[in-house]
């Protein structure tokens, strides 16, 4: 069913209230001598607030050392504030006694997957964390079935992740996540080790999880193609939030991006430059299938 409205999120979004609030978040790393004395401090993340809507897939670009990993570790309290709060779901992940809730609210996958896959067999790597939670025995082998066949790999839950591709690997590292049940899956550059195709079997997952499953998505990644079917996107630098918007708004902005020392689509580069060279084509294309149609257009107004 072909969409009116690329840029409208689901009307469901619009009436949520916010399942992330981060407000004036600040981190610092201090960095030390062999007799631990302070040598420098890098601040990470600066005084950075947005909210998340249930159900929304929010992409988060940048450089490296912009920021955006470190923010991530700090929704499902792997780091916690320095300043300010981050509230999941209701839970302040400063609060100690909340710090199991929130992980099993928000599942995060990281850059590569043989630092995550623990199992000799895809379908015992799955049912780790449903086990560690206490979850019965009968309803573990429901929640790898699903999860497996969720990210497309139910045929491979007898083989040896050594066997798998990168893209493979990384797909059993989410359905691991996704096997707890979480509402939220952070996924934190996951295709940085990944080949193009490997990159395409993620993201495209994840956006499945997102439109059929519903899971809230936090993709953190530096790979611009990843991020134009996402609802919002925020950019990084410096550790702070310097844009948001839809995709279309921010690849609008391609000067502002190079600026960041940040690429954009190849698609909306190659538009960008056209209409540098006179052509009347709309700002942020983000498909070749819009450029074509406005070329095609174009053609046909002039001849």
């Amino acid at each position: 069913m072909k969409k009116k409205n690329k840029d409208k999120q689901p009307s469901i979004l619009k009436k949520a209230s916010s399942f992330l609030s981060i407000r004036n978040l600040k981190y610092e790393y201090i960095r030390r001598d062999e007799e631990n004395n302070v040598e420098g401090i890098t601040t990470a993340v600066d005084d950075v607030s947005f909210d998340v809507k249930a159900g929304e897939f929010i992409a988060v670009l940048g450089h490296n050392g912009s920021g955006k990993s470190t923010l991530a570790k700090h929704i499902n309290a792997i780091l916690f504030p320095e300043e300010g709060e981050v509230i999941l779901d209701g839970m302040d992940t400063k609060d100690e006694e909340k710090l199991l809730d929130i992980r099993r609210t928000a599942g995060m996958v990281f850059q590569n997957p043989d630092n995550q896959i623990i199992g000799q067999v895809v379908d015992e790597d799955v049912a780790f964390g449903p086990e560690n939670m206490g979850v019965p025995t009968a309803e573990i082998a429901q929640r790898v079935e699903e999860s497996l066949k969720t990210l497309g790999m139910w045929e491979f839950r007898n083989a040896s992740p050594n066997r798998l591709s990168g893209g493979q690997k990384q797909r059993v590292s989410i359905a691991s996540v996704i096997a707890m049940h979480p509402k939220c899956i952070i996924l934190d550059e996951p295709t940085a080790m990944l080949d193009p195709r490997g990159r395409y079997e993620v993201i495209r997952a994840a956006r499945a999880l997102n439109e059929v499953e519903g899971i809230t998505v936090i993709l953190i990644t530096h790979y611009m193609e990843e991020v134009i079917h996402a609802h919002r996107v925020l950019v990084m630098d410096k550790g702070k939030v310097k844009m948001e918007g839809t995709p279309r708004e921010i690849f609008s902005r391609v000067e502002e991006l190079k600026r960041m020392r940040l690429t954009v689509p190849q698609i909306t580069e190659l538009a960008w430059e056209l209409k540098k060279e006179g052509l009347p084509l709309s700002d942020g294309i983000l498909t070749r299938e819009e450029l074509v149609r406005e070329l095609t257009e174009y053609k046909h107004r002039k001849g």
